[in-house]
């Protein structure tokens, strides 16, 4: 039987610039907000700053809830890749601590090859994922959460 998995996800946002992890399949480069699974009786916010830490080498100090996604992997492009996944991700708004710098973690994700940050301008221009995150943030800022549903 298949399981829900939460993910949790930090929107950083410096000089209109957006912070990525930049990763790599057959099909070329992709960009992916830093965050990743919750484990079991870790609170979101820890989960979080676990994930951060494993993968943009930063602490981060996690802001208010921005976005909810349901992503059900049979409905999207890498269904073959992602084998019948439910994940729920929880995006939050971050900022980095004082005098961190992001650079690849010790705990990178599987198709994780570095750190980028994409101006947020140019967000139409890139492969990044979820899809429909790329417009939300190029407008105005968020005062309260929205449930996206299941989108790419």
């Amino acid at each position: 039987m298949a399981k829900i998995r939460n993910s949790i996800k930090a929107i950083i946002i410096e000089d209109n610039k957006l912070l990525t992890i930049r990763c790599e399949d057959k099909n070329g480069v992709f960009y992916m907000l830093p965050g990743g699974g919750q484990q079991l009786y870790e609170l979101m916010p820890d989960a979080l700053k676990r994930e951060c830490q494993e993968e943009i080498s930063c602490d981060v100090v996690v802001g208010k809830l921005l976005y909810i996604r349901e992503y059900l992997s049979d409905n999207h492009e890498f269904a073959l890749e992602d084998n019948g996944a439910h994940q729920i991700d929880f995006m939050y708004e971050c900022k980095l601590k004082e005098g961190s710098t992001p650079k690849i973690g010790s705990v990178p994700d599987p198709y994780q090859t570095g750190v980028e940050w994409l101006d947020i301008s140019r967000l139409m221009d890139y492969r990044f994922y979820p899809m429909t995150l790329r417009e939300l943030i190029m407008g105005n800022p968020q005062t309260e959460c929205i449930y996206l549903g299941d989108v790419n």
